[in-house]
């Protein structure tokens, strides 16, 4: 998988993770969802002191394209400041799978020496759950 071809994605990750509100875990995440379209639609973790209301990046970035009218994604970037990359949570992977279960997850850490790992959804996410499976 190339890289250079979501450089866009993951510096709109880096950029909105600015905006993100994490005053309890201090671990400020963003994300950017490409859809196939082109369009980019971004997201940042917002948490809340009942800490069951925090919302993740990646749900934020989709939400927001899905408001949007957005709902055929290829690739989403998340970007930590962590020494590795994180794969995005259950929840998330979950929301994700709902659109497009092989979308690219491309991963990023700022910290240290940056590194970049790429798989698609279907893999971090087996034998999934959805609509089929009703």
């Amino acid at each position: 998988m190339e890289i250079q071809k979501y450089q866009n994605l993951i510096e709109a990750a880096k950029e909105v993770r600015k905006n993100s509100y994490a005053p309890y875990s201090k671990f400020k995440v963003g994300a950017a969802i490409l859809c196939q379209d082109g369009e980019v639609y971004v997201g940042c973790n917002v948490e809340n002191a009942s800490f069951g209301l925090t919302c993740c990046a990646e749900r934020n970035a989709i939400f927001n394209a899905v408001a949007m009218g957005k709902s055929k994604f290829s690739a989403i970037a998340v970007v930590v400041n962590s020494p590795q990359p994180c794969t995005p949570c259950g929840a998330c992977r979950q929301v994700l799978n709902e659109f497009c279960n092989d979308m690219d997850i491309i991963m990023v850490n700022i910290r240290g020496r940056m590194k970049v790992e790429i798989t698609p959804l279907n893999e971090l996410l087996p034998r999934s759950f959805d609509a089929k499976s009703l």
